[in-house]
C-alpha cells in the first residue's frame, strides 16, 4: 500500500527535523553568534525538497542562563536552546510542525495538516 500524500508531507518533515537536529546539535553557540546560527540553520533546512519556511530561535535567555557558571562564553546547541517550526508543502499538503522542550526533552510534533 501506497502512503498518501498527506502522510508522505509528514515523512518530509521528520526528515527535515531530522537533518537539522543532528546537523546542529553540539555546534557551539553563543549569545552573541546565536542569531547568526539561527539564519544558517534555516538557509540550510529551506535547501531541502517540499520545505516552504524554518523558523529557529536560539531561547538566547536559557543560553545566558546555561553560561552563568560555566567556564567559557559559549556551550553547546541543544534541543533545551531551540523554539523551531517547519512549514512542508507537498502534492497540495502543507503540515506544521513545531520542536519545544517537555520535560527536559526536545519532542518535534505534528501541529497540522491542510489539503
Amino acid at each position: 500500500m501506497e502512503p498518501s500524500d498527506a502522510q508522505a508531507a509528514c515523512f518530509e518533515a521528520g526528515i527535515k527535523f531530522g537533518s537539522l537536529y543532528h546537523q546542529f546539535a553540539g555546534t557551539p553557540v553563543s549569545p552573541d553568534s546565536a542569531d547568526s546560527l539561527s539564519r544558517a540553520i534555516e538557509e540550510s533546512i529551506e535547501n531541502q525538497p517540499h520545505c516552504e519556511a524554518v523558523t529557529v530561535e536560539v531561547l538566547t535567555e536559557e543560553l545566558e542562563r546555561a553560561l552563568v557558571d560555566g567556564p567559557a562564553d559559549y556551550t553547546e546547541l541543544t534541543g533545551r536552546f531551540l523554539d523551531v517550526e517547519i512549514r512542508i508543502d507537498y502534492e497540495g499538503h502543507t503540515v506544521r510542525t513545531r520542536m519545544e522542550m517537555e520535560d527536559g526533552y526536545p519532542l518535534m510534533r505534528l501541529v497540522d495538516v491542510d489539503g
